[in-house]
């Protein structure tokens, strides 16, 4: 990171425990060197124990990774990007509409069996990442399941997540994937009005469609991170917390142009 990239970073981390006198152990190493590292890992898409030596060692920036996985940190990390990119754009800092869609990609050898399955209809053997975002095109919510699970059985848990964490999201559009009765529990459930994007019938190649485009561009920043080309990792919070960490580059870069 550049120093102005660093300045945007630290000042959206969570604040360690023991800084805040509420017990744990002062940690024995930088946080722009541990930061510095998994961003690497995640852009370079290199295995933890191939972290060169100009890092920390690699066991202590996996063990950084894991704590912020399972604390929760990195999502605290990246909504907090989130709401300054919101700002920075002159938006409020809740999102009242969103765009879902889903994206299924190779699993690796290391994915188990458990976890992944294959998309007919993509013909991929692997895991379905399952995302929201907001009009800007940044992540609200991440779900990654095996690629067998449909949309509309994703559908339900990714909205009552947009649910639990943005009360103020009342509109979300869709593609055809979700149609039929996840558009009324949607509705009912969670007063969110599903609203499904379809291509004309008469249309023939690629055409841009309304809203659903964003998403589209997210997957394309997604995609920009080596890491994330295929799914390599055992567990699925694993694969939710890379997602994040790569958006969180593309958010951290944003705000430090914006600086300069």
């Amino acid at each position: 990171m550049s120093d102005a990239e660093w300045a945007v970073v630290r000042d959206a981390m969570p604040v360690p425990a023991w800084l805040e006198g509420r017990g744990g152990q002062p940690e024995g190493y930088c946080h722009r060197q541990l930061v510095d590292a998994v961003r690497y890992l995640v852009a370079g898409g290199i295995a933890w124990r191939a972290v060169p030596a100009d890092f920390p060692a690699w066991d202590r920036v996996y063990a950084f990774f894991r704590r912020w996985r399972d604390k929760g940190l990195v999502t605290e990390f990246h909504d907090r990007l989130r709401l300054r990119v919101r700002r920075a754009a002159d938006r409020d800092p809740e999102p009242t509409a969103g765009i879902i869609d889903s994206q299924s990609v190779k699993g690796a050898a290391s994915v188990p069996a458990a976890s992944r399955g294959f998309d007919g209809a993509k013909l991929v053997n692997g895991r379905k990442r399952h995302i929201v975002v907001d009009t800007l095109g940044l992540l609200l919510a991440v779900v990654v399941t095996a690629a067998s699970v449909t949309d509309r059985e994703a559908g339900h848990t990714l909205l009552a997540r947009i649910r639990a964490r943005h009360w103020r999201i009342s509109l979300v559009w869709a593609d055809g994937g979700y149609t039929g009765r996840l558009v009324d529990i949607a509705r009912d459930a969670w007063r969110i009005a599903l609203t499904v994007v379809k291509r004309a019938d008469d249309t023939t190649g690629f055409v841009v469609l309304p809203k659903r485009w964003l998403v589209e561009r997210t997957f394309a920043w997604l995609m920009h991170s080596r890491r994330l080309a295929r799914d390599y990792e055992r567990r699925t919070d694993t694969s939710e917390a890379m997602i994040r960490w790569s958006m969180s580059m593309v958010m951290s870069r944003r705000l430090a142009r914006r600086a300069r």
